[in-house]
């Protein structure tokens, strides 16, 4: 029998931006404001609180517009942070709220460079509370900055062109879906993995969670999970838990990129130790944290790294990090995905 699409309100059910309560059936969210909408619908849900700290995010992602990368770093760790508090704050989370992240002391002879620049997530904290709430699988605590922008899609690119002899690790997906098995009443994840890769030598290094699809092309994935449902047409309210269970374990193995489009990408393991199984807010979190510390007290050394061969690198993750990062947190926040309208601006 042919597998099917699983498909809610008549579309193909997809993985969504949300990992911990995604609303599956509902529509994209396209605006040019993530703030707005976010702060209307806090106002709706009478979450007075999480609304602060939204505002306060905003104001501060505000003040970061136009700085130079010298001063940038510190706005943009205190809009992280509040947005990071939102969320927590939102969905009812009790954090302490201190950072929970500091810097991994150097020894002062060690060349500045960002292999030698650490950070630590600490036992309590916002960043801790928000590895707990997105359920991280990583048992190290200490990171370099290095590490840390080698596992954020998002600037992949620019990372592999810094480091060109380092194997690329993110991998494009295409035609990313849920599919029903209707012999075993089963759903799964299903993608393709782009034409550009050879599908033999990425599958040798894809995660435990996904596994070539034996009744398909090579090229096609799968995951090695799958659960319970009974209908691929009309989803019943168990088969959207289901999905929902799954979306949330698959994330982690697939990330996405913000922007007009959705690009969703496969999370490989060439290097065990380089790999941090983290997310990717936790992780911006994190390395905004360190940079905003150096553009605080050691200015004079974010000047050697912004001087340095990798300064493209801190530049773009500068550059970056705030439409991800705020992108993933309004879609956690509220549950639905968002994307920028592909409208052409009028002559």
């Amino acid at each position: 029998m042919v597998k099917q699409e699983i498909r809610l309100k008549g579309k193909v059910c997809r993985p969504h931006k949300s990992a911990t309560a995604p609303i599956l059936d509902s529509r994209t969210v396209l605006t040019e404001s993530h703030w707005q909408f976010v702060e209307l619908w806090l106002t709706r849900e009478k979450q007075t609180n999480a609304l602060l700290y939204w505002r306060q995010a905003r104001e501060f992602h505000a003040a970061a517009k136009g700085l130079s990368a010298q001063a940038s770093p510190l706005p943009l760790y205190y809009c992280y942070l509040n947005a990071a508090k939102c969320l927590l704050t939102s969905k009812g989370i009790i954090y302490d709220q201190h950072h929970g992240v500091r810097e991994k002391r150097r020894s002062a002879n060690i060349r500045i460079d960002l292999s030698n620049e650490g950070v630590k997530l600490l036992s309590r904290g916002v960043a801790t509370a928000l590895s707990s709430h997105f359920g991280e699988a990583e048992h190290r605590t200490e990171h370099t900055l290095k590490d840390i922008f080698l596992n954020l899609p998002f600037i992949h690119r620019t990372y592999i062109l810094s480091y060109p002899n380092e194997t690329e690790v993110f991998i494009p997906l295409v035609d990313c879906r849920f599919m029903q098995d209707p012999v075993k009443r089963r759903v799964y994840f299903a993608a393709d993995l782009s034409k550009d890769f050879k599908a033999g030598i990425i599958l040798k290094r894809a995660p435990p969670s996904i596994i070539q699809d034996p009744d398909s092309l090579p090229s096609s994935v799968r995951s090695s999970t799958s659960l319970p449902c009974t209908h691929a047409g009309r989803p019943t309210k168990q088969d959207i838990s289901n999905i929902v269970v799954l979306n949330r374990q698959l994330r982690g193995d697939i990330e996405y990129i913000n922007g007009s489009q959705t690009l969703w990408y496969l999370r490989t393991q060439p290097s065990a130790a380089n790999i941090i199984r983290r997310r990717v807010p936790t992780l911006i979190l994190m390395a905004m944290h360190r940079l905003s510390e150096l553009s605080r007290y050691k200015p004079l050394e974010l000047n050697k790294h912004l001087s340095s061969k990798k300064n493209w690198l801190i530049d773009e993750f500068l550059r970056m990090s705030p439409s991800q990062f705020i992108d993933e947190m309004a879609s956690e926040i509220t549950g639905f995905q968002f994307q920028i309208p592909n409208v052409r601006a009028p002559i």
